[in-house]
């Protein structure tokens, strides 16, 4: 991730710029992709800023791009459109969730106090999910020889939640508390899909959905999965002579197996509109996930009467 602060009144000629090293790029083995953000709202628009974010499938190829030949050209024709040298940060990890508002702050961390800046951190995270609109956070460590600073990137759903935690008392205090374990930071904010290029696990960092939706997602998956497993697989054991207590479990190492890395995974992907905690949500959303597992259920019932019965 690049932030650019762009000279006023070369907005076009960046462009032009911008667009010649998105060809360059596309060259480069491994890359995937190319997001170009302008200044997100009027307070970023002052400083003019601009983020561009290079996604690439492994860091030995993203490294090959950064110190290419190709690269150092363009930066020298375009080094008079900037006010100052770009900010950079090396992110690794992340998948694609929905659009958000995010920031991305990165830290430069003082020497021997890693584990108390990590320590710090997790009561900044703390404090962010007692905040409206909060939905997760990222810790990025340094990537030795690419990356020195650490950088924490975190979403809210809406801008003035963002903003309202940024300039937040407490936010401040902890600041305050922070500036013992690092020498200097950067805050960017980026709005919409930039935050989708990360995972935010819910699980490590808001916590697990409520056990009555996670029972529902169960049943959804492991009811169909049961009976097409006893039509198919139960039966071959029948034929086969394998003991009834035997049968049970294969059959249970095959459900545990399906649900594990097959259909919970594409669940928790369909419905993270309704499963991911920490996500200011309307009642009618919440609702609306409730009666869409029960139209599944529905529908699997009615599809085994109608074969089974």
């Amino acid at each position: 991730m690049i932030s650019q602060k762009v000279r006023a009144g070369r907005e076009d000629d960046y462009r032009r710029w911008q667009e010649r090293t998105s060809e360059t790029v596309r060259a480069f083995p491994g890359f995937e992709g190319t997001e170009v953000y302008p200044p997100a709202s009027a307070d970023s628009a002052v400083e003019n800023e601009w983020v561009v974010v290079f996604r690439f499938a492994h860091l030995d190829q993203l490294s090959a791009w950064l110190d290419s030949e190709a690269r150092r050209d363009l930066i020298e024709q375009g080094r008079d459109l900037f006010e100052e040298p770009p900010a950079q940060e090396v992110l690794v990890g992340g998948t694609p969730v929905q659009d958000s508002v995010t920031a991305v702050i990165s830290h430069e961390v003082r020497p021997d106090q890693e584990q108390d800046f990590v320590r710090w951190q997790a009561r900044v995270l703390a404090a962010q999910r007692t905040f409206p609109g909060f939905m997760g956070s990222e810790l990025f460590r340094p990537v030795q020889g690419v990356q020195g600073k650490w950088v924490a990137v975190f979403r809210f759903d809406h801008r003035r939640h963002l903003d309202a935690w940024l300039a937040s008392a407490e936010r401040t205090r902890l600041l305050g508390e922070g500036r013992a374990f690092f020498v200097s930071y950067d805050v960017r904010k980026v709005g919409s899909a930039f935050g989708s290029w990360f995972r935010f696990d819910s699980r490590a960092e808001e916590g697990a959905p409520p056990n009555w939706k996670q029972a529902m997602c169960v049943l959804l998956a492991l009811y169909p999965t049961v009976q097409v497993l006893n039509l198919t697989a139960g039966s071959r054991f029948g034929a086969l002579g394998v003991p009834g207590y035997l049968s049970l479990f294969l059959s249970n190492v095959l459900s545990v197996a399906i649900l594990t890395w097959l259909l919970l995974p594409l669940i928790n992907r369909a419905l993270a509109f309704w499963l991911v905690p920490g996500r200011a949500r309307p009642l009618r959303t919440e609702v609306a996930g409730g009666v869409l597992v029960a139209l599944c259920w529905v529908v699997f019932l009615v599809v085994f009467a109608l074969t089974t019965g």
